[in-house]
């Protein structure tokens, strides 16, 4: 036992009756004892009424005594040695110092806790205190640590400190009395916006008073970048605006100007005054990105005198640019319901600038229409298909009949051959009006099926290929095995056009109870034309995923998925390319390593195994290679390397695969470093938080670590029985039987005198 065994008493009941005896034997003395007062509440003497009733509660209570049979037990109790945990913040800002000119904050603690040490001495036997550093993971630490290591943490998350601490109270002996908090109060955790409700209520229910003390003092010089808002990605060409919260504490009526460079080469800049010693700005900045890909953008100000810390003074940030709105012309043979679902996501998409028509009828159909009234409007298919073709980046036609030569793209075959052998995208979408013999030829040669009869009305499930289960097109989930299942749960299609894949084709859906020259006939099948892409899908029953998806309200999308997936891949996308590298991380926290992903396929996205990945880190300011790895893909294609931490700064990222002599592909990202973490962007002292933990747990604040123990609020360890114990009875005296045959008599002798015998 921590504590010497002491020698106490207590009052304790020495009767063998069980517990529900003794309750219901006294329960019938004091009904008992009501009853006999009733029986004497008439009496109209109040002085004869109140010495029987006196007399009759105390022979009740002398029946009670000699029912329970009281006594005295000694007993040995000793006191348990409860524990205080003294927390030591250990993360990076603790370095500043307290003031300026004087020692860091750190040193402060360690001068704090040698003067304790006597008053933890002298607690010694009722309490014993544990020194724990906290970064925020908790682990055990000494005051000499504390002077001779410096701190290194790179986050403060106070409320996930005292969590840890409250959970390795269940792998202790002994239990928490107090807890004692030596920070700064910098949370840049759960806390860094405030104490709020939900948090509150942990503390408020943590159950051991947490106190708290706040190390350092206002007053210290700096400027720093304090927050950056911006988009994740923008469109090339087209202006966006970043807002740069700059914070300044000493600059009280002072301007300055903040600088947005990309990749070393100043972008804009903007003027900034302050009009108190602790105030924030926002620095706007409007620009317009000329190139498509992620590029590494650095805000930054100048660094003055006696700052606090000078790695806040600048920050990157990383901006994805993407091309302008997808342009797309829809073609429809006729009004349907894939025609309308699929207009109808493209026209909501913000990044698809869509044209689309439709055709109402064709000529056969009513050979007393005119030409005129095929369509809602006259469809210019000379201005299209032979002067703006170009300007498109994707071709989609559905269910469209080339017999009629009204409506017929048929003469317009080389301009669209020449559109996809130059880049462009063609995706042609089956039905009962296309894909016939008589039909097909305007796009036979470009398409990657031929036909092979006609239609099979009959319902079927589409099955995804081994080669669609790798491809971008139709991955619906995370990997291989959720995309299977997603598209197992798809509901049947309402039949197909029949067709045979092309040498070169990949197919990706197919229909597995029909079959074209012993294979099963493909559903969607993709091929490279020139340096263009096309997809063929040979039914417009697709809308049904929209459908039942919708209906059922799940969340999956596959219809918008699926579509989504195909346009990127058709206008190739740069995420989808044979080639893909990215960073672990856009922005890199300082001393931490760079890591790089990397995936390389072959031209029919099959994971390009073995093949050659050569990874450079090369510096945006000056060109400069920092540091190269080549490693050879896995067996799904996928590479990673892992450079050293580089100093801060911006950095493209250049990945190529090669398979012997054969490139497969290059990419490139960006990655910036950072100069400053969270716990050097501010030399800020937060009292206020500090103080509202200590409050929301019954602790007790303090403004500065020279305080004492005497004023920390502890709850008391409890005291425990140790060794034997010694009953000694009361109830068995001579005199309290005399005394109850007294009160008795007496009761009896009145009842006489007053003549109630």
């Amino acid at each position: 036992m921590d504590s010497s065994a002491v020698d106490t008493w207590k009052l304790v009941s020495l009767s063998g009756l069980p517990v529900w005896a003794l309750w219901t034997l006294g329960v019938a003395v004091v009904v008992a004892a009501v009853l006999a007062c009733l029986g004497v509440a008439k009496e109209s003497i109040a002085a004869r009424k109140w010495s029987l009733w006196i007399l009759r509660i105390l022979a009740a209570v002398a029946a009670i005594f000699f029912l329970i049979e009281p006594g005295l037990r000694k007993v040995q109790v000793a006191r348990v040695k409860n524990r205080v945990a003294v927390l030591v913040d250990r993360s990076a800002s603790m370095t500043f110092p307290v003031a300026v000119g004087e020692k860091s904050r750190s040193a402060a603690v360690a001068e704090s806790l040698n003067a304790l040490t006597p008053q933890m001495e002298a607690m010694k036997d009722r309490f014993a205190f544990e020194l724990i550093g906290f970064d925020p993971e908790l682990s055990p630490t000494s005051v000499k640590s504390i002077e001779s290591d410096p701190a290194r943490g790179g986050k403060t998350d106070l409320l996930s400190t005292l969590r840890s601490l409250k959970a390795s109270e269940g792998t202790s002996a002994r239990k928490l009395s107090g807890v004692i908090v030596f920070s700064d109060g910098a949370d840049n955790g759960e806390l860094a916006q405030g104490l709020n409700g939900r948090a509150k209520q942990v503390l408020q229910d943590f159950g051991v008073p947490v106190s708290t003390v706040a190390v350092g003092q206002g007053g210290l010089k700096d400027l720093a970048i304090d927050n950056i808002k911006v988009d994740d990605f923008a469109f090339v060409r087209n202006s966006i605006t970043a807002e740069v919260e700059v914070r300044a504490r000493g600059f009280s009526n002072q301007a300055t100007q903040a600088v947005l460079r990309r990749e070393g080469r100043v972008v804009a800049s903007a003027p900034i005054r302050f009009a108190s010693d602790d105030d924030v700005q926002v620095a706007k900045f409007t620009f317009a990105p000329d190139q498509t890909g992620r590029f590494v953008y650095t805000v930054s100000v100048p660094v003055f005198q006696d700052e606090a810390v000078t790695e806040n003074n600048s920050r990157a940030f990383t901006l994805k640019v993407i091309r302008d709105r997808v342009r797309v012309l829809l073609v429809a043979g006729r009004p349907s319901w894939d025609e309308r679902f699929l207009r109808g996501l493209l026209k909501q998409d913000a990044n698809v600038e869509l044209i689309s028509f439709y055709i109402l009828r064709n000529t056969p159909d009513d050979p007393m229409v005119g030409q005129d009234e095929l369509s809602l409007i006259p469809f210019p298919r000379d201005e299209i298909f032979s002067e703006k073709v170009h300007t498109f980046d994707l071709l989609a036609i559905l269910n469209f009949n080339n017999d009629d030569p009204s409506i017929s793209l048929g003469q317009y075959e080389d301009s669209i051959k020449q559109y996809l052998l130059n880049g462009g995208a063609l995706a042609y979408v089956g039905g009962d009006r296309t894909f016939g013999d008589a039909r097909f030829t305007s796009f036979g040669d470009v398409l990657p099926v031929t036909s092979a009869g006609t239609s099979d009305p009959t319902p079927f499930k589409v099955r995804l290929t081994p080669e669609g289960a790798r491809h971008p097109i139709t991955a619906l989930g995370t990997g291989s095995q959720s995309t299977e299942a997603a598209w197992e749960a798809l509901p049947p299609i309402p039949g197909m056009n029949t067709v045979r894949a092309r040498q070169g084709a990949t197919v990706l859906l197919d229909n597995p109870f029909s079959l074209v020259d012993g294979k099963n006939a493909p559903v969607l099948s993709i091929w490279d034309y020139g340096r263009g892409r096309v997809m063929a899908l040979t039914t417009d029953g697709a809308w049904s995923w929209a459908f039942t998806s919708h209906s059922a309200g799940a969340q999956t999308r596959v219809f918008e998925r699926f579509w989504s997936n195909a346009v990127r891949w058709l206008v190739r996308d740069p995420e989808l390319t044979a080639m893909s590298v990215t960073a672990d991380s856009p922005t890199v926290e300082p001393g931490k390593p760079v890591g790089i992903s990397a995936v390389a396929r072959s031209s029919d996205f099959q994971p390009a195994a073995g093949a050659q990945v050569t990874i450079e880190l090369i510096s945006a300011d000056d060109g400069q290679v920092v540091a190269h790895q080549t490693v050879a893909a896995a067996a799904d294609g996928t590479a990673h390397v892992e450079f050293p931490s580089p100093p801060a700064g911006p950095y493209k990222i250049v990945g190529k695969a090669t398979a012997g002599e054969k490139v497969l592909g290059e990419m490139s990202d960006a990655v910036a470093v950072r100069a400053s973490g969270p716990e050097l962007a501010d030399a800020r002292v937060n009292a206020g938080l500090l103080e509202e933990i200590a409050k929301a747990t019954k602790g007790t604040f303090f403004d500065s670590p020279s305080f004492s123990l005497s004023d920390v609020p502890f709850k008391e360890p409890p005291l425990v029985e140790v060794g034997r114990s010694r009953d000694q009875p009361l109830w068995d005296r001579w005199y309290w039987l005399v005394l109850m045959v007294v009160i008795m008599g007496a009761e009896w002798a009145l009842r006489r005198r007053f003549g109630y015998i």
